[in-house]
């Protein structure tokens, strides 16, 4: 799992809550190749070892932001989403933004939540 490239906290558990911070398709200090799909299953494979940390996982994702570089990667993002996450379909947000950290095309938030 690669180190945060800023000075913040990866995951943050509030109550019932996790809030893991943004993740982008990083794997050894840098970006894997291979386009906007193959950022965002690094990236989401970034959530899960941190939801694995606190003993949760992808299923107890129940929001998601997604920020991409370019809107016109949205229908790449969600066939790459949709092989992540299966039949689970949290809440979702897409934004495009004028630039990612470490010139990703691709960053995702989650919010997971663990209680009974």
């Amino acid at each position: 799992m690669s180190k945060p490239i800023g000075p913040y906290t990866p995951i943050v558990r509030a109550g019932d809550w996790l809030i893991a911070s943004g993740q982008i398709g990083m794997v050894d200090g840098r970006l894997v190749s291979g386009g906007v799909a193959d950022e965002l299953r690094q990236a989401l494979h970034n959530l899960a070892g941190l939801l694995d940390q606190e003993g949760a996982s992808l299923t107890n994702v129940v929001k998601t932001t997604v920020f991409l570089k370019h809107m016109r990667d949205f229908p790449l993002m969600n066939e790459a989403y949709m092989e992540v996450f299966g039949d689970h379909r949290p809440a979702r947000s897409a934004v495009a933004v004028v630039e990612l950290p470490a010139h990703a095309l691709v960053e995702v938030e989650a919010w997971a939540y663990v209680g009974g």
